[in-house]
């Protein structure tokens, strides 16, 4: 079977939610948001499947940027079902988030990675520049 992708339908919601947990604790917002997501300009979310079997997501959002003179596009989630792991299903997602990010017009694609997956996104075309700084503004 060949792996494809798409932008997520509202269809997608209890597939997806079943894997976010292989990454991530979601809070009940996370729903909300997903719609969010399936509805502005703001966000996409992606999904990879293999014939009706959904086997992972990449969710970004675009913002503005003044230094750009418009928008970036953010990855914020990268997830591959444990059971879909070696089919390339990760690779095919993220060329699918680049190739979004460039249809709507974005200037660069970033995300957070951690040191274990750097080598992975580095094959894909990313540089690597530097350690995130971060201020937490929850409870």
């Amino acid at each position: 079977m060949v792996v494809s992708t798409r932008l997520a339908q509202a269809r997608d919601e209890e597939a997806v939610f079943a894997l976010l947990p292989q990454l991530l604790d979601v809070p009940r917002a996370g729903r909300e948001v997903f719609r969010l997501l399936l509805s502005s300009d703001r966000g996409a979310v992606i999904v990879a499947e293999e014939g009706t079997v959904l086997l992972g997501l990449i969710s970004m959002s675009f913002n503005p940027a003044i230094r750009y003179g418009g928008n970036y596009a953010q990855i914020e989630e990268l997830i591959v079902d444990e059971a879909a792991r070696g089919k390339q299903a990760g690779a095919i997602l993220v060329r699918a988030a680049i190739a979004e990010a460039r249809r709507r017009g974005c200037h660069e694609i970033g995300l957070y990675s951690r040191e274990h997956t750097r080598a992975f996104y580095e094959k894909l075309g990313f540089v690597y520049s530097g350690p995130e700084v971060r201020l937490n503004l929850g409870d």
